[in-house]
């Protein structure tokens, strides 16, 4: 929950995930959304007639689609913590002489709800990152009562997307339609599971596009927005048009109150449709970045009075090196206007157009620079500076476990925090050197506490140029140890 000046950000479920990656040599032929994702032949478009609809009649949208929107429950389990209770006069006298007392406490489950939307017969489901986040357990009940249990086939923090999986076949789908051809003031319902009412729609119209909200930490934001009402519980669930076609995966409320108050947010399928198909092929998102930074010509108070030649686009601040921009002729102090002939008002729609290529590929972009344009040719690289496929791995190429640091060797070392290495078999913490015991107090210049904190760091290193965990701490005699873990796969 973010507060603002005027109104609360809320995602309609808690959370936020952690993927990982390793650099494959290997290049795939990437494939289209429809090979990957099968729908369901039996499904059908609604009939429209813009002219003669008054009203527009929503009633076969909404009836194709409740049937392919489900809800879902994720159940985080209770875990076994120690913690440390305050301190009191007694203990200042008789303790340990580190301020109160450590037991050992078990947490309670926690429980969200969120909606998800089946995108392929065979029981694929996207939903939102945010509802499915460190689950333990993921419970799916369709529109007509039925129960399975959800696999996680993987997610992406950057864009709040996740994929799911159950099992079986012959499932209702939407058919997906072309968020980019939505326009202003077009009928949209919103199909989903708030306060936990399962099977509710709701109308109204796009209100707008290409909105960015901040709500995502720097990921990719190119938000739909809508007045169909979206509450808690409608996370994951479908933005559907009048034809009944999927056209954004519903994600984000702003309120002052914490419910609907007229303002809800969609990931546009232009993102969602590339996002799912790379986690289903890949299992992780071939992202391609320019390598840039810059702001709004329309929005920034420090570009306010210059004549650019143009009242729309991306002023470049930054050329990021070794980046796809770098060595091209685009210069800091140009306007981004247009993105293969598509014209760019802003920073989200650059992100949103992004979002649809992978590394490798060839883009045309035009800038504004003294007043005229000029378009360069860019090969669209990865954050790692290259165009290599990205793998999806986790913290087993480690090759170790670990613990968080025990209450008495905390005592011991005068220590109040730490991860320990419980164990350690063939991996890259044995090829650096690590041996079972060591205490890693930090990680690349953060502090580790839990597991949790190294998945974090180690997720941020494999996305970076150099692939390395620096590692710094202590074995339990005392002595100290610095080691770098190299991260990349050959």
């Amino acid at each position: 929950m973010l507060l603002g000046a005027a109104a609360i950000v809320l995602f309609s479920s808690a959370v936020a995930g952690v993927t990982t990656y390793s650099l494959m040599t290997k290049n795939e032929t990437p494939e289209s959304f429809n090979e990957l994702f099968s729908p369901n032949p039996n499904v059908k478009l609604a009939s429209m007639n813009t002219m003669a609809a008054q009203p527009v009649d929503l009633t076969q949208a909404a009836d194709m689609s409740l049937h392919a929107v489900v809800h879902i429950k994720s159940t985080q389990n209770g875990k076994e913590q120690v913690v440390r209770t305050p301190s009191d006069i007694f203990d200042f006298f008789f303790g340990d002489g580190y301020g109160g007392r450590t037991q050992r406490v078990r947490t309670q489950p926690k429980i969200g709800i969120g909606s998800g939307v089946i995108i392929s017969k065979d029981g694929y489901i996207v939903t939102n990152n945010h509802v499915i986040d460190k689950a333990d357990e993921i419970d799916v009940t369709l529109n007509d009562s039925r129960k399975f249990k959800g696999r996680l086939i993987g997610t992406d923090a950057d864009t709040d997307l996740a994929l799911i999986k159950i099992e079986g076949d012959d499932f209702p789908t939407i058919p997906i339609g072309d968020s980019d051809a939505l326009k202003v003031g077009e009928w949209v319902l919103a199909v989903g599971n708030p306060f936990n009412l399962t099977s509710t729609v709701t109308a109204g119209i796009v209100s707008a596009k290409a909105r960015t909200l901040g709500v995502y930490n720097g990921g990719i934001e190119s938000f739909i927005q809508t007045d169909a009402a979206i509450n808690e519980g409608n996370s994951g669930g479908a933005l559907v048009n009048a034809r009944g076609e999927l056209v954004g995966i519903n994600s984000v409320l702003t309120s002052p109150t914490g419910t609907y108050t007229g303002y809800g947010f969609a990931i546009p399928t232009s993102i969602m449709v590339k996002v799912v198909s790379d986690i289903k092929q890949y299992g992780a998102v071939q992202r391609a970045v320019l390598g840039i930074g810059g702001s709004d010509v329309n929005s920034d108070p420090e570009l306010e009075g210059k004549d650019f030649g143009t009242v729309d686009g991306v002023y470049v601040k930054q050329v990021i090196e070794g980046s796809s921009v770098a060595g091209s002729d685009i210069k800091v102090g140009d306007v981004i206007v247009a993105l293969d002939g598509k014209a760019m008002k802003n920073m989200a729609e650059l992100q949103e157009a992004l979002a649809k290529h992978r590394p490798g590929d060839k883009v045309k972009i035009t800038v504004m620079r003294d007043k005229k344009k000029h378009t360069v040719e860019v090969v669209l690289r990865n954050t790692q500076g290259n165009t290599k496929v990205v793998k999806n791995v986790g913290m087993e190429i480690l090759g170790a476990a670990f613990q968080e640091l025990p209450a008495d060797l905390k005592q011991q070392l005068h220590l109040g925090y730490g991860l320990q290495v419980t164990g350690v078999t063939s991996g890259k913490m044995a090829d650096a050197g690590i041996r079972k015991g060591f205490i890693i107090l930090r990680a690349n210049g953060e502090t580790m506490r839990t597991v949790e904190d190294l998945e974090n760091v180690m997720r941020s290193a494999t996305q970076s140029p150099d692939q390395v965990l620096f590692l710094s701490g202590v074995f339990p005699s005392g002595k100290r140890g610095n080691f770098a873990v190299d991260l990349s796969q050959e």
